[in-house]
């Protein structure tokens, strides 16, 4: 369940365009390069899949599903508290000791290994985990936007577990959940939290217009039309950080509905063009992490191309941005 139109990975198009400049690399910023880790992400989208259908079935139903996304955490992806029997559940994915944690406000706690096992070996143990803390939870057992959904109790596809890029991918959530964050503080109209869509598996943060969209079309992999409509009811500029397109993944930026326009509108940096195939603006990863400054050409790519959904679409700026004036 995402926030954005379904995407196929691919290689990013020719540009023509470079990276501002080349820095030394930074912790903060890792390689990520796709090809020595695709399988690793593979796997923990699907486990991410069966932790975040946990949290669909035991949290109310929130305006455009923002009830079921992991957050970023300190070591991590987490669910937060979830209102289960017994009180309250929190299920964290730990980057830095590599395990699955999770906790009850009663002071019980599981753990299990994050390390190379299948899809199937990890649902039966979350599964049974949860059994032994008496919570007895119902899930769709097979992945959502996906063009192959295999069942989670059958999937011995996906068993693939690379320590080092597990922490280098949550290294690079926190640095873009910082920048997104920053970049949400100046909206003061209807705007999403930062938070990590498992159907998609991208960091997402969404600004609303105000006003009603048209019914959204669907077409997402798996995942029926009503799901789609009820994220895109209303006009949105939707941004995120998606490891799933061209060499390194890429920053994306877009506009549900996209006014007459947006797609030939010149952004920033010089990097980032936009994608007809996917609809969508387009910064490739790789040219923030070298960058001299990455947090300012990302925060350009994140503001030029909202500027081209506001302005295009007619919103009202001045009433919805801190310090905005026409």
């Amino acid at each position: 369940m995402v926030e954005q139109p379904p995407r196929l990975a691919g290689e990013l198009p020719e540009n023509g365009s470079a990276p501002t400049a080349i820095a030394e690399p930074r912790p903060d910023w890792p390689a990520l390069p796709l090809a020595a880790w695709h399988d690793t992400r593979d796997t923990l989208h699907m486990w991410t899949q069966i932790v975040g259908k946990i949290r669909l079935a035991l949290e109310p139903v929130i305006n455009h599903w923002w009830e079921v996304p992991l957050y970023v955490s300190g070591s991590g992806l987490t669910t937060l508290v979830m209102p289960s029997p017994g009180g309250g559940l929190e299920i964290a994915f730990d980057f830095q000791e590599h395990v699955l944690r999770l906790t009850t406000v009663a002071g019980e706690r599981r753990t299990l290994r994050l390390e190379p096992r299948s899809v199937a070996d990890f649902y039966r143990e979350v599964l049974a985990r949860l059994g032994e803390l008496g919570i007895e939870v119902r899930i769709m057992a097979r992945p959502v936007e996906v063009s192959v959904a295999i069942p989670f109790p059958e999937d011995e596809e996906h068993a693939s577990y690379d320590a080092a890029f597990a922490t280098r991918f949550w290294r690079s959530l926190v640095s873009a959940h910082r920048v997104l964050t920053q970049f949400r503080s100046s909206f003061i109209g209807k705007v999403s939290p930062v938070h990590f869509f498992w159907g998609g598996f991208d960091l997402a943060v969404t600004r609303f217009s105000g006003r009603q969209a048209p019914l959204h079309p669907g077409g997402v992999p798996n995942c029926p039309p009503w799901v789609m409509q009820q994220a895109y009811s209303h006009e949105v500029s939707s941004c995120g950080y998606w490891p799933g397109v061209g060499d390194e993944g890429a920053f994306y930026s877009y506009a549900y509905p996209e006014p007459a326009g947006f797609r030939d509108r010149p952004v920033q940096p010089a990097a980032a063009h936009y994608d007809e195939s996917l609809g969508e603006f387009l910064l490739p990863y790789e040219a923030v992490r070298v960058a001299v400054d990455p947090e300012g050409d990302l925060r350009a790519f994140l503001q030029t191309t909202y500027d081209a959904a506001a302005d295009l679409g007619g919103w009202d700026r001045d009433h919805l941005e801190i310090g905005h004036h026409s």
